[in-house]
């Protein structure tokens, strides 16, 4: 079996409401984004398929890049030589992004399962067959607003509740003292300050995290600045949560664990370059039995492929879904839902085994790249 061809079919993603997860992103506008379909063909029919984009960062950032330096690489290769073309991937990350890398990735192990007749978390090696759910805000506009979803979510059946806050650090820990005083002591929390606080600044953030009994704190540091996260860590008796975009893959989690900077790792198939790399970072992390907590995939494939590494790793305590909804859920015809006791389960099809709404890809494309 050769790989045949590899196409990028870009479609719209309409009516997103406006939305701010940190100061990283700003307030973004409501309206349209771009989702890339990445297609995978073979001489023998079988195609695999990923999502590449989400609702803040359009395919069409990237696209182009993907076909340009990615597809060489794969014409003719044998597409179940998975860890070989990921080693030939991986360097062109100066030309490419590691969503690219990691959206050929994905579509690979999705045609693998099709060919074995597996789910991918069953090729990998399957540890569990459903993982609690935790949701993520978006940054709300009051204290009572955050504390209304929380309750809400509570109510549903979520594990547990993350904030994405305004980050202003004195607003911050009183959103954070509110919501803990309306859902009670025995639900966990946590914060997730977006990298937007100074060394001072995060110290008191999280020792008052610490006084309200938060599950972890997560990225108040810059995303490199490994030095005052080490400091951080030996202050505080709340588990810190860091490297979600540590700069590089996953070797760059080496000095992370050596240097002792966090409690956990944390990734995703999107930022850390696909299955591949996120099943390694996994495995690194569990050398040092840490957990590798993951990112949510910012699409609904990329949430899929996420849940099958969950699913095939003991190291990973939740599944994380970010707020609202509609930032993440497009594209498919059944996505993945929470059930009554918070859990999640990955569909059993053989690959990704989701539905792609092909129908509506068809009905909303925008251009073909190939």
């Amino acid at each position: 079996m050769k790989i045949s061809d590899v196409t990028v079919t870009l479609f719209a993603w309409d009516d997103l409401p406006a939305r701010q997860f940190g100061r990283h992103t700003g307030r973004m506008a409501g309206g349209r984004s771009e989702l890339g379909l990445v297609t995978i063909s073979t001489d023998e029919g079988v195609q695999g398929h990923a999502f590449l984009g989400s609702s803040s960062r359009g395919a069409n950032f990237d696209a182009a890049s993907l076909i340009r330096f990615l597809k060489p690489l794969l014409i003719g290769e044998n597409p179940l030589d998975r860890e070989r073309i990921y080693q030939r991937m991986w360097p062109r990350n100066r030309n490419t992004t590691l969503r690219c890398i990691g959206a050929i990735d994905v579509a690979l192990w999705d045609l693998g399962g099709k060919v074995a007749g597996l789910p991918i978390h069953r090729m990998l090696g399957s540890f569990r067959d459903a993982v609690p759910a935790y949701a993520s805000s978006a940054v709300l506009p009051s204290r009572e607003a955050y504390a209304e979803e929380a309750l809400q979510i509570k109510a549903a059946g979520f594990h547990a509740y993350k904030i994405h806050p305004p980050t202003i650090w004195q607003q911050d820990i009183e959103i954070c003292q509110h919501v803990r005083r309306s859902v009670g002591d025995g639900y966990r929390l946590m914060l997730d300050s977006t990298w937007s606080y100074n060394y001072v600044e995060a110290l008191r953030v999280g020792q008052a995290l610490e006084a309200l009994d938060y599950y972890w704190y997560e990225d108040p540091l810059d995303a490199d600045d490994i030095t005052n996260y080490v400091k951080l860590r030996q202050k505080l008796k709340i588990p810190i949560l860091a490297t979600e975009y540590s700069p590089g893959g996953f070797q760059a989690f080496a000095p992370w664990i050596t240097m002792q900077a966090t409690d956990f790792l944390r990734g995703d198939v999107a930022v850390k370059g696909g299955i591949t790399a996120l099943v390694k970072s996994a495995h690194l992390a569990e050398a040092f039995h840490m957990n590798l907590e993951v990112h949510h995939g910012g699409n609904s494939l990329n949430n899929v492929a996420n849940l099958h590494v969950i699913m095939a790793i003991a190291n990973s305590e939740y599944f994380e879904v970010l707020l609202p909804d509609a930032t993440q859920k497009y594209g498919l015809l059944e996505d993945i839902n929470v059930d009554q006791s918070g859990m999640v389960r990955v569909p059993e099809g053989p690959g990704l085994g989701a539905k792609i709404d092909f129908e509506l890809i068809a009905r909303k494309q925008t251009a073909v790249l190939s």
